[in-house]
């Protein structure tokens, strides 16, 4: 088995999966092992509820993944999603008394006051920078170039802190270290969107069980996310309104469920069976099933900013497992009157697998092959040994998060997309601490000198030392003639 490999996991509100693969140098994957588990008992919306549970769900996929990999897991790669993300714009400025060249350290100052900002019972898990302003021309690299006025323009990721310290406590329970955490918005979006669609505007679509993610793209710049709590699961619980299980509630939805039917095509003589006695009109279930995607639709639409809504050169791509249903691009178009609609089933880079999940390439998995494609650290550690993990009891501590993350790392080194975890959180937020107590000893020392240097001006300057000199040059020149 391979000795270097990567480990991403995906916590989804269905299954959390867990995956290893191998990077090869011309950039394909080679997938070395899938591992599932349900996660319906401990996760909503994409939202940790039940910290023990998930706990355990991770530690139980690191076990199989190690099982299957015969090496050690040291860390792993995570995305982060679900419910209440949502973007915030906001703007920081910066004035100079007289033209100033722009260096890199004032963009740090503003990433940093930006970083800075709070927001109530809300967590900072990404900034994205929109452009700068620099006087009155905007710029995405303003460094080298004079200005009185620098404004940097951010999109601001925001997530329940709630969530944040949750997820964390999660990981720390599983005692796995953490290498990177990732919006999996941004992972995913990385992975199934060409460069031209997101330079030339595109609205990526994300269809899950319990959310639906929106992510808006213009000039390679992320410009809104958020993540409706609707999803294909609220089509099956309508479904399952006609009083049948949710079970198969789900496999009528698969079996005859279509986003759009015209009116013409629909048989009223035909019924579909629930149970032995009963049966549904198709007309019926069809009506259920379009009345909660419309609703889907319409908010998905909602959330693209007006302002974009003719810079769209890329449309509509769509992606995730309820991208399957049939006549979905219909009804996106019916509703949103974007022309240009695709649908991602699978990542734009090399995959190979024998798993059958991937090799389906239907979108389900699109996510998760995006984490593991955002990964750059060895995750392998020794060999695994399946029963010295049951029996010695004395086992020695692993690779912890804050042992992967005790350098913070600088605004340069941070891509987009990537999530502070808690450990380097608190590194970073202590050293930014220090860093301002040290600037605000440099100030008050600057101030006493310069309040120095005022009183001993002002002393020279008072009418009595300005009479003693007078007195003493007029003394002084009494004194010249005796001595000529």
């Amino acid at each position: 088995m391979a000795s270097e490999f990567i480990v991403a996991i995906e916590l989804g509100s269905s299954n959390i999966r867990g995956i290893a693969g191998k990077k090869n140098l011309d950039g394909s994957i080679n997938v070395l092992a899938v591992v599932t588990e349900d996660s319906s008992q401990c996760i909503r919306k994409g939202v940790v509820y039940n910290i023990a549970k998930t706990g355990q769900c991770i530690t139980t996929i690191i076990n199989k993944l190690k099982a299957q990999l015969h090496r050690e897991i040291t860390q792993v790669f995570v995305g982060v999603g679900g419910q209440s993300i949502r973007s915030v714009r906001n703007v920081i400025v910066k004035e100079f008394p007289e033209e100033t060249m722009i260096t890199s350290e004032m963009i740090n100052e503003l990433m940093d006051a930006n970083r800075s900002m709070s927001y109530p019972d809300q967590e900072i898990l990404d900034a994205a920078t929109q452009e700068y302003k620099v006087d009155k021309q905007y710029q995405i690299d303003p460094v080298g170039i004079k200005a009185t006025r620098l404004e940097g323009n951010f999109l601001n990721i925001l997530w329940r802190k709630q969530f944040y310290d949750d997820l964390n406590t999660c990981f720390d329970k599983a005692g796995i270290a953490i290498a990177e955490f990732y919006l999996a918005p941004l992972a995913l979006a990385d992975s199934v969107l060409s460069e031209a669609e997101k330079r030339g505007g595109c609205v990526l679509v994300d269809l899950g069980a319990d959310t639906t993610t929106v992510s808006v793209y213009y000039k390679n710049i992320l410009r809104h996310l958020a993540v409706i709590p609707l999803g294909g699961s609220n089509i099956t619980r309508d479904i399952a309104s006609l009083q049948i299980e949710e079970s198969e509630a789900e496999e009528m939805k698969l079996k005859y469920g279509s986003a759009y039917t015209d009116n013409s095509d629909i048989d009223n003589t035909l019924n579909y069976p629930l149970d032995d006695d009963r049966t549904v009109s198709s007309r019926k279930f069809v009506e259920i099933v379009e009345a909660r995607l419309d609703e889907i639709i319409e908010n998905v639409w909602c959330q693209v900013p007006s302002e974009y809504y003719d810079k769209l050169l890329g449309g509509i791509i769509l992606t995730g497992g309820g991208a399957n249903m049939t006549n979905i691009k219909k009804a996106f178009h019916n509703d949103t009157h974007v022309e240009k609609i695709r649908i991602a089933k699978f990542v734009n880079q090399t995959i190979t697998s024998s798993n059958k999940l991937i090799n389906s390439h239907d979108g389900r998995m699109n996510t998760l092959l995006g984490l593991l494609a955002k990964g750059d650290m060895n995750c392998a550690g020794g060999e695994y040994d399946a029963n010295a993990d049951l029996f010695d009891k004395e086992k020695k501590p692993g690779v912890t998060t804050a042992d992967v993350h005790r350098v913070a790392r600088s605004n340069d080194e941070i891509a987009q997309g990537v999530v502070l975890t808690a450990a380097e959180k608190a590194k970073k937020e202590e050293d930014l601490r220090r860093k301002r107590e040290e600037d605000d000893k440099r100030k008050r020392d600057e101030e006493e000198k310069r309040r120095r240097e005022e009183e001993e001006e002002r002393r020279r300057n008072s009418p009595l030392r300005k009479f003693g000199r007078k007195v003493k040059s007029f003394l002084g020149g009494m004194m010249d003639p005796e001595d000529e």
